[in-house]
Protein backbone atom coordinates (compact mmCIF):
# COMPACT_ATOMS: atom_id res chain seq x y z
CA UNK A 1 0.00 0.00 0.00
CA UNK A 2 1.40 3.42 -0.98
CA UNK A 3 1.94 6.24 1.52
CA UNK A 4 -0.89 8.22 -0.08
CA UNK A 5 -3.25 5.25 0.28
CA UNK A 6 -2.22 4.78 3.93
CA UNK A 7 -2.85 8.48 4.62
CA UNK A 8 -6.24 8.28 2.92
CA UNK A 9 -7.18 5.19 4.95
CA UNK A 10 -6.05 6.86 8.19
CA UNK A 11 -8.02 10.01 7.38
CA UNK A 12 -11.09 7.91 6.59
CA UNK A 13 -10.78 6.03 9.87
CA UNK A 14 -10.46 9.27 11.84
CA UNK A 15 -13.52 10.75 10.15
CA UNK A 16 -15.51 7.56 10.81
CA UNK A 17 -14.34 7.48 14.43
CA UNK A 18 -15.41 11.11 14.90
CA UNK A 19 -18.93 10.27 13.69
CA UNK A 20 -19.18 7.10 15.78
CA UNK A 21 -17.84 8.71 18.96
CA UNK A 22 -20.10 11.75 18.57
CA UNK A 23 -23.09 9.42 18.14
CA UNK A 24 -22.26 7.69 21.42
CA UNK A 25 -21.86 11.12 23.04
CA UNK A 26 -25.29 12.41 22.06
CA UNK A 27 -27.07 9.19 23.08
CA UNK A 28 -25.40 9.21 26.50
CA UNK A 29 -26.10 12.94 26.79
CA UNK A 30 -29.80 12.27 26.17
CA UNK A 31 -29.86 9.81 29.06
CA UNK A 32 -28.61 12.31 31.65
CA UNK A 33 -29.26 15.89 30.53
CA UNK A 34 -32.92 15.74 31.57
CA UNK A 35 -31.83 15.16 35.17
CA UNK A 36 -31.17 18.91 35.62
CA UNK A 37 -34.46 19.87 33.95
CA UNK A 38 -36.66 18.06 36.46
CA UNK A 39 -38.10 21.20 38.05
CA UNK A 40 -38.39 23.14 34.77
CA UNK A 41 -40.11 20.31 32.89
CA UNK A 42 -42.46 19.42 35.74
CA UNK A 43 -43.57 23.07 36.05
CA UNK A 44 -43.89 23.67 32.30
CA UNK A 45 -45.74 20.43 31.55
CA UNK A 46 -47.71 20.38 34.82
CA UNK A 47 -46.32 17.03 35.94
CA UNK A 48 -44.30 15.67 38.90
CA UNK A 49 -40.73 14.63 39.63
CA UNK A 50 -41.89 11.03 39.36
CA UNK A 51 -43.41 11.79 35.93
CA UNK A 52 -40.06 13.06 34.66
CA UNK A 53 -38.34 10.02 36.18
CA UNK A 54 -40.73 7.79 34.23
CA UNK A 55 -39.88 9.60 30.98
CA UNK A 56 -36.13 9.18 31.61
CA UNK A 57 -36.51 5.53 32.61
CA UNK A 58 -38.72 4.66 29.62
CA UNK A 59 -36.09 6.18 27.28
CA UNK A 60 -33.39 3.99 28.82
CA UNK A 61 -35.70 0.97 28.81
CA UNK A 62 -36.62 1.31 25.13
CA UNK A 63 -32.91 1.44 24.30
CA UNK A 64 -32.19 -1.67 26.37
CA UNK A 65 -35.19 -3.63 25.08
CA UNK A 66 -34.53 -2.93 21.39
CA UNK A 67 -30.72 -3.01 21.34
CA UNK A 68 -30.53 -6.77 20.63
CA UNK A 69 -33.02 -6.55 17.70
CA UNK A 70 -31.12 -3.46 16.52
CA UNK A 71 -27.87 -5.42 16.48
CA UNK A 72 -29.46 -8.24 14.46
CA UNK A 73 -30.88 -5.83 11.89
CA UNK A 74 -27.36 -4.61 11.06
CA UNK A 75 -26.54 -8.02 9.56
CA UNK A 76 -29.61 -7.93 7.34
CA UNK A 77 -29.64 -4.30 6.21
CA UNK A 78 -26.05 -3.18 6.75
CA UNK A 79 -24.35 -1.31 9.56
CA UNK A 80 -24.18 2.09 7.88
CA UNK A 81 -27.81 2.01 6.74
CA UNK A 82 -29.03 1.17 10.26
CA UNK A 83 -26.75 3.88 11.68
CA UNK A 84 -28.19 6.57 9.38
CA UNK A 85 -31.78 5.40 9.89
CA UNK A 86 -31.30 5.57 13.63
CA UNK A 87 -29.96 9.11 13.36
CA UNK A 88 -33.03 10.26 11.42
CA UNK A 89 -35.48 8.63 13.87
CA UNK A 90 -33.56 10.11 16.80
CA UNK A 91 -33.57 13.63 15.34
CA UNK A 92 -37.33 13.38 14.70
CA UNK A 93 -37.89 12.45 18.35
CA UNK A 94 -35.68 15.30 19.57
CA UNK A 95 -37.59 17.89 17.55
CA UNK A 96 -40.95 16.48 18.70
CA UNK A 97 -39.75 16.68 22.32
CA UNK A 98 -38.76 20.31 21.82
CA UNK A 99 -42.36 21.29 20.98
CA UNK A 100 -44.16 18.86 23.33
CA UNK A 101 -47.24 20.41 25.03
CA UNK A 102 -47.46 17.72 27.71
CA UNK A 103 -45.77 14.72 29.29
CA UNK A 104 -47.37 12.26 26.86
CA UNK A 105 -45.84 13.90 23.77
CA UNK A 106 -42.51 14.24 25.58
CA UNK A 107 -42.54 10.51 26.28
CA UNK A 108 -43.39 9.81 22.61
CA UNK A 109 -40.59 12.01 21.31
CA UNK A 110 -37.85 11.53 23.90
CA UNK A 111 -38.60 8.13 25.40
CA UNK A 112 -39.95 6.26 22.35
CA UNK A 113 -38.55 7.80 19.16
CA UNK A 114 -35.15 8.76 20.59
CA UNK A 115 -34.99 5.35 22.28
CA UNK A 116 -35.76 3.52 19.01
CA UNK A 117 -33.27 5.69 17.13
CA UNK A 118 -30.58 4.94 19.68
CA UNK A 119 -31.25 1.19 19.48
CA UNK A 120 -30.72 1.35 15.71
CA UNK A 121 -27.58 3.51 15.67
CA UNK A 122 -25.59 2.34 18.70
CA UNK A 123 -24.92 -1.33 17.71
CA UNK A 124 -23.30 -0.19 14.41
CA UNK A 125 -21.00 2.11 16.42
CA UNK A 126 -19.42 -0.86 18.20
CA UNK A 127 -19.56 -3.27 15.27
CA UNK A 128 -17.89 -0.81 12.88
CA UNK A 129 -15.23 0.08 15.44
CA UNK A 130 -14.37 -3.59 15.94
CA UNK A 131 -14.22 -4.21 12.17
CA UNK A 132 -12.33 -1.03 11.23
CA UNK A 133 -9.62 -1.43 13.88
CA UNK A 134 -8.07 -4.87 13.54
CA UNK A 135 -5.18 -4.81 16.02
CA UNK A 136 -6.07 -4.78 19.69
CA UNK A 137 -4.09 -1.69 20.69
CA UNK A 138 -5.63 0.55 18.01
CA UNK A 139 -9.02 -0.91 18.87
CA UNK A 140 -8.44 -0.07 22.54
CA UNK A 141 -7.60 3.50 21.54
CA UNK A 142 -10.72 3.76 19.34
CA UNK A 143 -12.96 2.33 22.04
CA UNK A 144 -11.24 4.68 24.48
CA UNK A 145 -12.32 7.68 22.39
CA UNK A 146 -15.87 6.35 21.99
CA UNK A 147 -16.30 5.43 25.64
CA UNK A 148 -14.72 8.72 26.71
CA UNK A 149 -17.28 10.70 24.72
CA UNK A 150 -20.04 8.38 25.91
CA UNK A 151 -19.03 8.83 29.51
CA UNK A 152 -18.58 12.57 29.04
CA UNK A 153 -22.01 12.77 27.43
CA UNK A 154 -23.52 11.10 30.50
CA UNK A 155 -21.43 13.04 33.02
CA UNK A 156 -21.48 16.43 31.25
CA UNK A 157 -25.15 16.10 30.27
CA UNK A 158 -26.26 17.85 33.47
CA UNK A 159 -23.81 20.75 32.89
CA UNK A 160 -24.60 21.25 29.20
CA UNK A 161 -28.32 20.74 29.81
CA UNK A 162 -28.18 23.15 32.74
CA UNK A 163 -26.45 25.85 30.70
CA UNK A 164 -28.94 25.54 27.84
CA UNK A 165 -31.96 25.38 30.17
CA UNK A 166 -30.86 28.44 32.15
CA UNK A 167 -29.80 30.50 29.14
CA UNK A 168 -32.72 29.60 26.85
CA UNK A 169 -35.13 26.81 27.80
CA UNK A 170 -35.19 23.08 28.44
CA UNK A 171 -36.75 22.75 24.99
CA UNK A 172 -33.60 24.17 23.40
CA UNK A 173 -31.64 21.19 24.77
CA UNK A 174 -33.58 18.94 22.40
CA UNK A 175 -32.91 21.29 19.49
CA UNK A 176 -29.22 21.03 20.42
CA UNK A 177 -29.47 17.24 20.09
CA UNK A 178 -31.01 17.54 16.63
CA UNK A 179 -28.21 19.89 15.52
CA UNK A 180 -25.55 17.45 16.73
CA UNK A 181 -27.30 14.67 14.79
CA UNK A 182 -27.05 16.81 11.64
CA UNK A 183 -23.28 17.11 12.18
CA UNK A 184 -23.00 13.34 12.64
CA UNK A 185 -24.86 12.71 9.37
CA UNK A 186 -22.34 14.92 7.54
CA UNK A 187 -19.39 13.13 9.16
CA UNK A 188 -20.94 9.74 8.32
CA UNK A 189 -20.06 10.21 4.65
CA UNK A 190 -16.58 8.94 5.55
CA UNK A 191 -17.88 5.67 6.96
CA UNK A 192 -17.39 2.57 4.82
CA UNK A 193 -19.14 -0.65 5.84
CA UNK A 194 -16.48 -3.42 5.80
CA UNK A 195 -19.08 -6.18 5.43
CA UNK A 196 -21.92 -6.28 2.88
CA UNK A 197 -25.48 -6.65 4.19
CA UNK A 198 -27.16 -10.05 3.93
CA UNK A 199 -30.86 -9.58 3.07
CA UNK A 200 -31.40 -13.33 3.35
CA UNK A 201 -30.79 -13.28 7.12
CA UNK A 202 -34.01 -14.05 8.99
CA UNK A 203 -35.31 -11.93 11.86
CA UNK A 204 -36.92 -13.43 14.96
CA UNK A 205 -39.87 -11.05 15.45
CA UNK A 206 -41.59 -13.09 18.15
CA UNK A 207 -38.35 -13.38 20.09
CA UNK A 208 -37.91 -9.60 19.89
CA UNK A 209 -41.43 -9.07 21.29
CA UNK A 210 -40.83 -11.51 24.15
CA UNK A 211 -37.49 -10.00 25.17
CA UNK A 212 -38.84 -6.44 25.05
CA UNK A 213 -41.99 -7.35 27.01
CA UNK A 214 -40.01 -9.19 29.68
CA UNK A 215 -37.60 -6.31 30.25
CA UNK A 216 -40.49 -3.82 30.30
CA UNK A 217 -42.32 -5.75 33.01
CA UNK A 218 -39.19 -6.04 35.17
CA UNK A 219 -38.44 -2.30 35.07
CA UNK A 220 -42.11 -1.43 35.65
CA UNK A 221 -41.97 -3.66 38.72
CA UNK A 222 -38.99 -1.73 40.09
CA UNK A 223 -40.76 1.59 39.47
CA UNK A 224 -43.84 0.34 41.31
CA UNK A 225 -41.85 -0.42 44.48
CA UNK A 226 -42.60 2.90 46.20
CA UNK A 227 -46.36 2.76 45.49
CA UNK A 228 -47.53 -0.84 45.72
CA UNK A 229 -45.32 -3.70 46.93
CA UNK A 230 -47.75 -6.36 45.67
CA UNK A 231 -47.92 -4.81 42.22
CA UNK A 232 -44.11 -4.80 42.21
CA UNK A 233 -44.03 -8.52 43.01
CA UNK A 234 -46.61 -9.34 40.33
CA UNK A 235 -44.79 -7.34 37.64
CA UNK A 236 -41.38 -8.78 38.53
CA UNK A 237 -42.78 -12.31 38.50
CA UNK A 238 -44.50 -11.70 35.17
CA UNK A 239 -41.30 -10.23 33.73
CA UNK A 240 -39.27 -13.24 34.89
CA UNK A 241 -41.86 -15.61 33.36
CA UNK A 242 -41.82 -13.80 29.99
CA UNK A 243 -38.01 -13.75 29.92
CA UNK A 244 -38.02 -17.48 30.75
CA UNK A 245 -40.41 -17.99 27.82
CA UNK A 246 -38.03 -15.98 25.63
CA UNK A 247 -35.04 -18.21 26.44
CA UNK A 248 -37.17 -21.33 25.92
CA UNK A 249 -38.25 -19.94 22.54
CA UNK A 250 -34.63 -19.22 21.56
CA UNK A 251 -33.53 -22.72 22.57
CA UNK A 252 -36.35 -24.32 20.56
CA UNK A 253 -35.63 -22.13 17.53
CA UNK A 254 -31.94 -23.03 17.60
CA UNK A 255 -32.76 -26.74 17.98
CA UNK A 256 -34.94 -26.59 14.85
CA UNK A 257 -32.12 -25.04 12.82
CA UNK A 258 -33.67 -21.56 12.56
CA UNK A 259 -31.78 -18.39 13.48
CA UNK A 260 -32.93 -16.96 16.83
CA UNK A 261 -32.89 -13.34 17.92
CA UNK A 262 -30.06 -14.12 20.32
CA UNK A 263 -27.87 -17.19 20.12
CA UNK A 264 -27.45 -18.90 23.49
CA UNK A 265 -23.89 -19.64 22.38
CA UNK A 266 -23.04 -16.05 23.25
CA UNK A 267 -23.38 -17.01 26.91
CA UNK A 268 -20.94 -19.91 26.68
CA UNK A 269 -17.90 -17.63 26.98
CA UNK A 270 -17.15 -17.09 30.69
CA UNK A 271 -14.91 -14.08 30.10
CA UNK A 272 -17.56 -12.34 28.02
CA UNK A 273 -20.27 -13.12 30.59
CA UNK A 274 -18.26 -11.53 33.38
CA UNK A 275 -17.47 -8.56 31.15
CA UNK A 276 -21.19 -8.08 30.50
CA UNK A 277 -21.87 -8.04 34.25
CA UNK A 278 -19.24 -5.32 34.76
CA UNK A 279 -20.72 -3.27 31.89
CA UNK A 280 -24.18 -3.49 33.39
CA UNK A 281 -23.04 -2.36 36.84
CA UNK A 282 -20.85 0.46 35.47
CA UNK A 283 -23.75 2.13 33.68
CA UNK A 284 -26.07 1.40 36.59
CA UNK A 285 -23.70 3.35 38.86
CA UNK A 286 -23.18 6.17 36.36
CA UNK A 287 -26.85 6.82 35.58
CA UNK A 288 -28.04 6.05 39.11
CA UNK A 289 -25.58 8.59 40.53
CA UNK A 290 -26.48 11.16 37.91
CA UNK A 291 -30.23 10.98 38.59
CA UNK A 292 -29.96 10.71 42.38
CA UNK A 293 -27.53 13.58 42.91
CA UNK A 294 -29.25 15.83 40.36
CA UNK A 295 -32.73 15.24 41.81
CA UNK A 296 -31.50 15.71 45.37
CA UNK A 297 -29.72 18.98 44.58
CA UNK A 298 -32.77 20.43 42.81
CA UNK A 299 -35.67 19.17 44.92
CA UNK A 300 -34.11 19.08 48.41
CA UNK A 301 -31.39 21.74 48.22
CA UNK A 302 -33.23 23.88 45.66
CA UNK A 303 -30.33 24.30 43.19
CA UNK A 304 -31.25 25.54 39.74
CA UNK A 305 -30.31 23.73 36.51
CA UNK A 306 -26.98 25.44 35.95
CA UNK A 307 -25.86 25.12 39.59
CA UNK A 308 -26.61 21.41 39.45
CA UNK A 309 -24.76 21.06 36.16
CA UNK A 310 -21.67 22.85 37.49
CA UNK A 311 -21.46 20.41 40.41
CA UNK A 312 -21.29 17.53 37.92
CA UNK A 313 -18.24 19.07 36.22
CA UNK A 314 -16.09 17.18 38.73
CA UNK A 315 -17.37 13.81 37.47
CA UNK A 316 -16.92 14.92 33.86
CA UNK A 317 -13.29 15.94 34.40
CA UNK A 318 -12.50 12.70 36.20
CA UNK A 319 -14.10 10.57 33.52
CA UNK A 320 -12.43 12.53 30.72
CA UNK A 321 -8.97 12.22 32.24
CA UNK A 322 -9.00 8.44 32.65
CA UNK A 323 -11.03 7.55 29.52
CA UNK A 324 -8.66 9.35 27.17
CA UNK A 325 -5.76 7.42 28.73
CA UNK A 326 -7.38 4.10 27.80
CA UNK A 327 -4.70 3.00 25.34
CA UNK A 328 -1.79 3.87 27.62
CA UNK A 329 -3.45 2.17 30.58
CA UNK A 330 -4.20 -0.95 28.48
CA UNK A 331 -0.51 -1.22 27.56
CA UNK A 332 0.60 -1.06 31.20
CA UNK A 333 -2.12 -2.95 33.08
CA UNK A 334 -4.38 -5.91 32.37
CA UNK A 335 -8.01 -5.23 31.56
CA UNK A 336 -8.98 -7.19 34.68
CA UNK A 337 -6.85 -4.95 36.91
CA UNK A 338 -8.30 -1.79 35.35
CA UNK A 339 -11.90 -2.88 35.87
CA UNK A 340 -11.23 -3.91 39.46
CA UNK A 341 -9.49 -0.60 40.17
CA UNK A 342 -12.36 1.32 38.63
CA UNK A 343 -14.98 -0.31 40.85
CA UNK A 344 -12.83 0.16 43.94
CA UNK A 345 -12.43 3.88 43.26
CA UNK A 346 -16.19 4.20 42.61
CA UNK A 347 -17.06 2.63 45.96
CA UNK A 348 -14.72 5.04 47.75
CA UNK A 349 -16.20 7.95 45.76
CA UNK A 350 -19.78 7.05 46.72
CA UNK A 351 -18.90 6.79 50.41
CA UNK A 352 -17.10 10.16 50.28
CA UNK A 353 -20.10 11.66 48.47
CA UNK A 354 -22.53 10.50 51.16
CA UNK A 355 -20.32 11.47 54.14
CA UNK A 356 -19.38 14.97 52.93
CA UNK A 357 -22.87 15.80 51.66
CA UNK A 358 -24.28 14.88 55.07
CA UNK A 359 -21.69 16.92 56.96
CA UNK A 360 -21.59 20.11 54.87
CA UNK A 361 -24.25 22.22 53.13
CA UNK A 362 -21.88 23.73 50.54
CA UNK A 363 -21.87 22.51 46.93
CA UNK A 364 -18.14 21.80 47.25
CA UNK A 365 -19.03 18.82 49.45
CA UNK A 366 -20.15 16.95 46.31
CA UNK A 367 -16.96 17.57 44.30
CA UNK A 368 -14.48 15.02 45.78
CA UNK A 369 -16.93 12.13 45.60
CA UNK A 370 -18.10 12.91 42.06
CA UNK A 371 -14.48 13.33 40.93
CA UNK A 372 -13.58 9.89 42.29
CA UNK A 373 -16.65 8.29 40.69
CA UNK A 374 -15.73 9.87 37.36
CA UNK A 375 -12.14 8.66 37.63
CA UNK A 376 -13.26 5.13 38.50
CA UNK A 377 -15.78 4.90 35.66
CA UNK A 378 -13.31 6.30 33.13
CA UNK A 379 -10.74 3.66 34.07
CA UNK A 380 -13.04 0.71 33.41
CA UNK A 381 -15.59 1.63 30.71
CA UNK A 382 -13.23 0.90 27.80
CA UNK A 383 -11.65 -2.33 29.15
CA UNK A 384 -15.08 -3.88 29.78
CA UNK A 385 -16.21 -3.18 26.21
CA UNK A 386 -12.93 -4.46 24.78
CA UNK A 387 -13.15 -7.66 26.83
CA UNK A 388 -16.61 -8.47 25.46
CA UNK A 389 -16.19 -7.38 21.83
CA UNK A 390 -12.80 -9.10 21.46
CA UNK A 391 -14.18 -12.41 22.71
CA UNK A 392 -16.01 -13.08 19.43
CA UNK A 393 -15.10 -13.25 15.70
CA UNK A 394 -16.32 -10.82 13.03
CA UNK A 395 -19.28 -13.01 12.09
CA UNK A 396 -20.79 -12.61 15.56
CA UNK A 397 -20.11 -8.90 16.06
CA UNK A 398 -23.72 -7.95 15.23
CA UNK A 399 -25.10 -10.27 17.91
CA UNK A 400 -22.59 -9.50 20.65
CA UNK A 401 -22.71 -5.75 20.00
CA UNK A 402 -26.48 -5.74 20.37
CA UNK A 403 -26.28 -7.86 23.53
CA UNK A 404 -23.47 -5.74 24.97
CA UNK A 405 -25.27 -2.46 24.41
CA UNK A 406 -28.56 -3.93 25.67
CA UNK A 407 -26.88 -5.06 28.89
CA UNK A 408 -25.22 -1.65 29.35
CA UNK A 409 -28.44 0.28 28.72
CA UNK A 410 -30.34 -2.09 30.95
CA UNK A 411 -27.83 -1.12 33.63
CA UNK A 412 -28.63 2.55 32.98
CA UNK A 413 -32.33 1.74 33.28
CA UNK A 414 -31.88 -0.17 36.53
CA UNK A 415 -29.70 2.62 37.93
CA UNK A 416 -32.34 5.28 37.31
CA UNK A 417 -35.20 3.00 38.36
CA UNK A 418 -33.65 1.55 41.54
CA UNK A 419 -31.82 4.60 42.93
CA UNK A 420 -34.51 6.96 41.63
CA UNK A 421 -37.31 4.98 43.24
CA UNK A 422 -35.52 4.98 46.62
CA UNK A 423 -34.92 8.73 46.38
CA UNK A 424 -38.37 9.73 45.10
CA UNK A 425 -40.06 7.69 47.83
CA UNK A 426 -38.56 10.04 50.44
CA UNK A 427 -36.88 13.03 48.77
CA UNK A 428 -34.81 13.65 51.91
CA UNK A 429 -31.22 13.40 53.10
CA UNK A 430 -31.92 9.91 54.42
CA UNK A 431 -33.38 8.72 51.11
CA UNK A 432 -30.43 10.26 49.25
CA UNK A 433 -27.94 8.37 51.44
CA UNK A 434 -29.91 5.13 51.07
CA UNK A 435 -29.98 5.45 47.28
CA UNK A 436 -26.24 6.17 47.03
CA UNK A 437 -25.26 3.38 49.44
CA UNK A 438 -27.36 0.98 47.37
CA UNK A 439 -25.23 1.97 44.38
CA UNK A 440 -22.09 1.32 46.46
CA UNK A 441 -23.29 -2.21 47.28
CA UNK A 442 -24.01 -2.86 43.60
CA UNK A 443 -20.51 -1.57 42.77
CA UNK A 444 -19.15 -4.29 45.03
CA UNK A 445 -21.08 -6.81 42.91
CA UNK A 446 -19.29 -5.43 39.84
CA UNK A 447 -15.96 -5.65 41.67
CA UNK A 448 -16.61 -9.30 42.52
CA UNK A 449 -17.39 -10.08 38.86
CA UNK A 450 -14.22 -8.30 37.72
CA UNK A 451 -12.14 -10.27 40.23
CA UNK A 452 -13.34 -13.51 38.61
CA UNK A 453 -12.15 -12.51 35.14
CA UNK A 454 -9.42 -14.90 33.95
CA UNK A 455 -6.02 -13.28 34.32
CA UNK A 456 -4.45 -14.50 31.09
CA UNK A 457 -7.51 -13.94 28.91
CA UNK A 458 -7.51 -10.20 29.45
CA UNK A 459 -3.81 -9.37 29.59
CA UNK A 460 -2.16 -7.49 26.79
CA UNK A 461 -5.29 -6.38 25.00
Amino acid sequence: MTKAAVRQQTTGQRGALAALALAQFICSFAGSNMNVMINDISRDLDTTVQGVQVAITVFLLVMAALMIPGGKLTDRYGRKRCFLTGLVVYATGALLSAVSPGLGVLILGNSILEGVGTALLIPPVYILTTLLYQDLHSRARAFGVIMALGGIGAAAGPLIGGLITTAISWRAAFVFQALVIAVIVLLSRRIADPLPPDPSRSFDTFGAVLSAAGLLLVVMGILAADNDIWLMIVLLAAGAAVLGWFFHWVRAREASGREPLLSLGLFHDRTSNLGLVTQNVQWLVLMGTSFTVAAYLQVVRHYDAIQTGVVFTAATLGLLGTSLSARRLAERRSQRALVMTGFGVCVVGIVVLVVLAGAYSTAWAFVPGLLLIGLGLGVMLTPSVNIVQSSFPEARQGEISGLSRSVSNLGSTFGTAIAGTILVSGLSSGAYAAAMLTLAVLSLVGLAAAARLPRGATDGI
